[in-house]
């Protein structure tokens, strides 16, 4: 193969990879919670909301802490399959957060949080159940596009990089919710933007419900 042939294949593959999903690319089961062209279906937080943008079919992090809510379902999620398409800067620190509610500013403090941090200083990386089930090397690497899953069935939780399974959690018989409602019940996604220094892209949002 002649290298101009290799480079266009290679440029082609590139394109394709960020290009958002169309309805019918979608996995059976699958329903499409973005459009990658407008916020609609997403609301952010009230405090720093300018931080959320839009690139090529992304969602993108640029700014100061801000929480990025889907509210365009009022059935709330309880078992569900959710794929997310992600990318991270060097150095940047996100999250996908579930079983979770609006909120106008700060942490969300219902559901949990399946962290997004390849190389930030945060030792607790990519896949995590943070603070709960913590990982310490990161199945994921920065400046490439990967499909971060989360399966809630029950009281079980298991997070899959790529299709490959990281972690499996089993919520213990008596669970208390704690502080931060850290708990299996029912709610909604959002998307974290961590800090400004943190860059973090996330397209493709696609859920299944397992209900």
């Amino acid at each position: 193969m002649r290298q101009t042939q290799f480079y266009a294949l290679v440029s082609a593959a590139l394109v394709a990879a960020a290009a958002p999903l169309l309805a019918g690319e979608l996995e059976p089961g699958f329903t499409l919670l973005c459009d990658g062209k407008t916020f609609d279906g997403w609301k952010p937080a009230e405090v720093n909301k300018e931080t959320w943008k839009i690139e090529e079919g992304a969602f993108v992090t640029r700014g100061k802490t801000c929480h990025l809510f889907y509210v365009g379902d009022q059935q709330p999620f309880k078992n569900f399959d959710l794929k997310v398409d992600v990318k991270t800067d060097h150095n940047s620190n996100g999250g996908i957060y579930f079983h979770t509610k609006y909120q106008a500013e700060g942490w969300p403090k219902g559901g949990f949080e399946c962290q997004v941090n390849n190389t930030h200083t945060d030792w607790i990386r990519t896949g995590s159940l943070y603070g709960l089930v913590n990982i310490a090397a990161s199945p994921a690497l920065d400046d490439v596009w990967y499909t971060q899953e989360i399966i809630v069935q029950g009281n079980s939780v298991t997070v899959l990089i790529d299709g490959l399974k990281v972690l499996q959690y089993n919520e213990p018989p008596g669970a208390q919710a704690g502080e931060f409602e850290r708990k299996l019940s029912q709610g909604t996604f959002a998307l974290q933007a961590h800090d400004p220094g943190s860059v973090v892209r996330y397209k493709n949002i696609r859920v299944k419900r397992l209900d």
